[in-house]
């Protein structure tokens, strides 16, 4: 049996040949964080359609080379090895860089995050945690569902209605909190309202008592690269509904827009 294509990978006629090990043993470590649970080894087999000793000899590879961890009960999860490419690449983007200088001298009060868009997953590859306390910790490498993260739903907005749909197309709409869209339609319908105003609202979706405000950053072309975030506790938001702390997101992120010589698209895309 062969493992089912990742739909992050390319699938043009003129794309190059593949190492089939390669590809399986990365398509499982997507696989794992995806899933953000420890998986046994009959599991993984079953979701890859890859016989058992297969997945034996790419997990004990990942293992040795510290991609993969195992636990007590022998399930696997993702280990310590990856780390290190995260921070290559974190280390090697302009847009981190001009992210972090911004906090050189003053730390945020609330925490400040900076995403980029994984298929349906957001990663955080900048994050500033504030002084006050949040009650949640984000850490570079860090995934969270794209359609519940306020940062996410940014970039998201952006996209062509048709596109969101596509990326999301069989896909079943996580719900972390008991919060958050039920269908893709309800998210469009989201997502046309977060285009309207220029922001995004995470209200408890990703933690009950954390209240996020998002805002997307422009390249050149006017598309969106990464997203902003200021998270808070809810219970902190005040009289004025956070709009210093939405006023925070956006102005960070005409910033980092500015700083990348990019631009804010001057229409909106159905």
């Amino acid at each position: 049996m062969q493992a089912r294509h990742s739909p992050h990978a390319p699938r043009t006629s003129a794309s190059p040949a593949l190492v089939p090990a390669l590809s399986r043993a990365l398509t499982l470590l997507e696989r794992l964080a995806q899933r953000r649970e420890p998986m046994s080894l009959a599991r993984l087999a079953s979701e890859l359609e890859l016989p058992k000793s297969s997945v034996h000899g790419l997990c004990s590879t990942l293992l040795r080379y510290g991609y993969l961890a195992r636990q007590d009960d022998g399930a696997f999860r993702i280990g310590p090895g990856v780390m290190p490419l995260a921070e290559a690449f974190v280390s090697g983007t302009g847009l981190t860089q001009e992210f972090n200088a911004l906090w050189a001298e003053r730390a945020p009060d609330e925490t400040v995050i900076l995403s980029v868009l994984n298929g349906r997953d957001v990663v955080y590859i900048g994050a500033r945690n504030g002084q006050r306390p949040l009650g949640l910790a984000f850490n570079v490498g860090m995934r969270l569902p794209a359609h519940l993260a306020a940062t996410g739903k940014a970039m998201l907005a952006f996209h062509a209605g048709a596109a969101v749909r596509e990326l999301f197309a069989g896909a079943e709409l996580t719900r972390m909190n008991g919060r958050g869209p039920r269908g893709i339609d309800e998210l469009l319908v989201e997502l046309g309202r977060t285009r309207e105003r220029g922001y995004s609202v995470d209200d408890e979706a990703v933690r009950a008592g954390v209240y996020c405000f998002g805002a997307p950053v422009f390249d050149a072309a006017g598309e969106p690269v990464a997203g902003i975030g200021v998270c808070l506790n809810k219970t902190t938001l005040g009289a004025d509904a956070g709009a210093e702390h939405r006023d925070t997101v956006l102005r960070v992120a005409r910033t980092l827009t500015q700083r990348l010589g990019g631009r804010a698209p001057a229409a909106t895309q159905d």
